[in-house]
């Protein structure tokens, strides 16, 4: 029977215990392989981990610096390094989710606020139903707007990519110049009304108008 030297001993190994030793260091090789490929996903995964949440906080930083800057609630004004929204940033659209409703029943409509600019800095935009405002008409007589009842400022940062979006319940009643329960105003007649959506203080940035009917 041939034999082998251990190089560590000088004595002599048979091929039994040549076949063990090999096995020994395949295993050996195969657990180093699994070790080293587990370290390299935990770093991998760990440097990704940190990426994400350095971006979160940049984020999250710049959109509470921007908060700061705004003007307030009070009507105390202060001044921002980053422009509020106008028609050039930011797309608004409509969508009511049926295209009629009874006398006296309620309708709800999806809004969006989408950036649509090119802007680095992005641009302010308070998304509230007092700056984003939904507007109800028949013809040009003025129905129902959502800014009626004053509501907490609710302002938001938006960049490329950003999009906000809200649902705004029309009551299907007819609102005064003072805020006042839907249950205590006029119901609106059967007709055709329209909705659009526009930011307060600026005219010109606003949906298009879609139409309801009133049954």
């Amino acid at each position: 029977m041939a034999q082998k030297t251990s190089p560590r001993t000088g004595k002599n190994r048979t091929k039994k215990q040549q076949a063990v030793y090999r096995r020994r260091r395949i295993v050996v090789g195969v657990a180093l392989v699994v070790v080293l490929s587990f370290i390299v996903f935990c770093l991998y995964s760990l440097s990704q981990g940190i990426v994400a949440v350095n971006r979160e906080i940049h984020h999250a930083d710049v959109y509470a610096i921007s908060r700061k800057e705004v003007p307030t609630p009070t009507g105390q004004q202060k001044k921002s390094s980053v422009p509020d929204c106008d028609a050039s940033d930011i797309a608004l659209s409509v969508t009511p989710t049926a295209s009629s409703l009874g006398v006296g029943d309620s309708m709800d409509f999806a809004v969006s606020v989408k950036y649509n600019g090119t802007s680095k800095a992005g641009c302010l935009i308070d998304v509230s139903q007092s700056g984003t405002v939904l507007t109800i008409k028949s013809g040009k007589d003025v129905i129902w707007k959502s800014d009626v009842c004053p509501v907490n400022s609710d302002y938001r940062l938006l960049a490329k990519g950003d999009e906000v979006k809200q649902t705004i319940t029309w009551p299907g009643v007819r609102s005064g110049s003072a805020c006042a329960d839907a249950a205590d105003l006029p119901k609106v007649d059967r007709g055709v009304y329209s909705a659009q959506l526009s930011v307060k203080g600026h005219a010109k940035t606003k949906s298009e108008p879609v139409g309801i009917t009133v049954e």
